[in-house]
């Protein structure tokens, strides 16, 4: 019995994460860079959405800086979507706990 009570509880599972997966996918999260400069907009997944520059960094001579405020802004934004996804998982696993060692496949 006990093993059949396991089984129903990890098809469970497996459904939660299905919609959890489903969750992730539509939100959205922004990162910034430059003091606002720069904003980049990405999906749950880590799926770049909008990308929005500032007029005025669009010179020449500021190609450089203007590529390095991009890379900050994506990568602020991609690191607050893994905060988000952690918080979802930590959510969805309530009181279940894992097994010491045990890790999210994501």
């Amino acid at each position: 019995m006990d093993f059949l009570k396991m089984m129903k509880q990890a098809k469970d599972l497996q459904g939660k994460m299905a919609e959890m997966q489903q969750q992730i996918a539509e939100i959205e999260v922004e990162g910034s860079a430059g003091a606002g400069l720069v904003t980049a907009t990405l999906s749950g997944k880590g799926e770049l959405k909008a990308l929005k520059i500032d007029p005025s960094l669009a010179k020449p001579e500021e190609i450089e800086i203007l590529e390095d405020l991009v890379m900050a802004a994506v990568n602020d934004a991609r690191g607050k979507s893994e905060e988000v996804m952690q918080e979802k998982t930590k959510e969805m696993m309530g009181g279940m706990g894992l097994p010491p060692g045990m890790k999210m496949p994501f």
